[in-house]
């Protein structure tokens, strides 16, 4: 594939969409490059005058700015096998996500500087999705010595966190905050109190009593979340907390929101879409962290997204290779890979009633982009030409055989969905054609 972006390109007769404004008109936009020359209501013809621009004519399929996914494990440097730069790549650019921002439990850690410029630069040899690296809170993930969070921020890194690891004690978490408070980072949780997460293996209730499966309770987050908000409350600092799943967290963060702590959350699509009798008869590929709830929950899930109080929808991308799927339920591990169902589970939200077409749009757009301070998910003059192209009611059935992931523990295999990506646009360039 080259590097090389087109030349002028005219993206005709879409319906164009961007979040950010609320802009939903039959348009296109106008590539120069690598850049977004112009856009709106003027390029709506296939067949208009365009001087020496390239004709892509849409035909009448949604064209909004390229999706922003903030929580991806990518595997490379150190678990190869699972997942690598260019297979994650191909796995984002196949879903319409052209930015992401990948977790620090790399090997070697990402709590160095140099391991953050290896990442990026690979990334931008391979000219697939955009790359951005979480940095590590502490020095290898342990929770003990904070990571020198400044040099790291300098080198590249969008924000802080231990990955899937909580940061469990109370002064690290209190330190971390205080610290980044004065550089104005973003601390992300985990939150997962590990001690009652310990040796579970799905969440706690009836179902799994009937499984003899170890149970995960709610509170192992709920009680994360409580204090962290109590500590971002007390120092001042801007704390985000991942992939929440219970209906209680999202009370906590509510409440807080309104007393003005600095506090944002996300959430993946197996938690509004998913609920824990998807683990069916054991079904590993169902076993995520934090694991499927109850009903309830998931209901509640939905809620706090249509009222923001959930702010974001990540992937939670988390290949993990056959050997390690394949196995009885409670030694299997925990992930599943979501970047190529992102946007199908999402414009769920949108079929089902829940929401507008851009306010679901908002929460893989221009809401992660803002979070983390990225340059995309909007569509600007001048800015990247990062786009993608998807058909909101295409018809397909996930089959994680056919995924572009080298990992195929998908939690939607078998699952039917509406809405699919027909073209990604990454700097101008075509990367992804269906």
């Amino acid at each position: 594939m080259s590097l090389k972006p087109q030349g002028r390109v005219v993206y005709a007769n879409a319906r164009l969409l961007d979040p950010a404004t609320g802009l939903d008109v039959i348009g296109g936009v106008l590539t120069d490059g690598e850049k977004i020359a112009d856009f709106g209501v003027e390029f709506a013809s296939p067949s208009g005058a365009y001087g020496d621009a390239t004709i892509v004519d849409c035909d009448g399929a949604c064209l909004c700015p390229g999706l922003v996914d903030i929580r991806v494990q990518l595997r490379e440097p150190g678990d190869e096998h699972k997942s690598t730069l260019k297979t994650a790549g191909e796995s984002a650019t196949s879903g319409g996500v052209t930015s992401m921002v990948c977790l620090p439990n790399t090997n070697p850690v990402i709590d160095d500087m140099s391991v953050v410029e290896f990442v990026a630069r690979r990334a931008r040899l391979l000219g697939l999705s955009k790359v951005y690296p979480y940095g590590a809170i502490t020095r290898g993930l342990e929770g003990r010595d904070m990571a020198e969070m400044g040099m790291l921020a300098e080198s590249g890194a969008v924000a802080f966190t231990d990955g899937t690891r909580a940061v469990a004690s109370a002064k690290v978490m209190r330190k971390a905050l205080t610290y980044a408070r004065n550089f104005d980072l973003l601390i992300v949780q985990h939150p997962e109190e590990p001690s009652l997460a310990d040796g579970g293996a799905m969440n706690s209730g009836d179902l799994a009593i009937r499984m003899g499966l170890p149970g995960i309770p709610a509170v192992a987050e709920t009680i994360m979340v409580a204090r962290d908000v109590r500590l971002a409350e007390d120092t001042g600092g801007r704390l985000h907390f991942g992939h929440i799943s219970t209906a209680e967290s999202i009370d906590i963060i509510r409440r807080a929101k309104e007393r003005g702590v600095k506090v944002t959350c996300d959430t993946a699509p197996p938690y509004f879409s998913l609920n824990e009798l998807a683990v069916g008869e054991y079904r590993t590929f169902a076993k995520l962290s934090p694991p499927l709830r109850s009903e309830e929950d998931r209901q509640a899930i939905i809620e706090g997204i249509k009222d923001g109080v959930i702010d974001v929808v990540a992937s939670d991308h988390a290949p993990e290779d056959e050997d390690s799927k394949r196995l009885p339920f409670a030694q299997a591990a925990f992930g599943g890979v979501g970047l190529e169902t992102l946007l199908a589970i999402t414009l769920e939200l949108y079929h089902n009633g829940h929401m507008s077409l851009l306010d679901c749009l908002k929460t893989i757009t221009c809401n992660p982009a803002d979070l983390i301070g990225l340059p995309a998910g909007k569509l600007e003059k001048g800015a990247a030409a990062d786009l993608c192209l998807f058909d909101p009611v295409r018809g397909w059935k996930i089959d994680a055989d056919q995924l572009s992931s080298k990992s195929k523990n998908s939690p939607f295999d078998g699952r039917l969905a509406q809405g699919r990506c027909l073209r990604t646009v990454v700097d101008g360039r075509t990367v992804f054609e269906l």
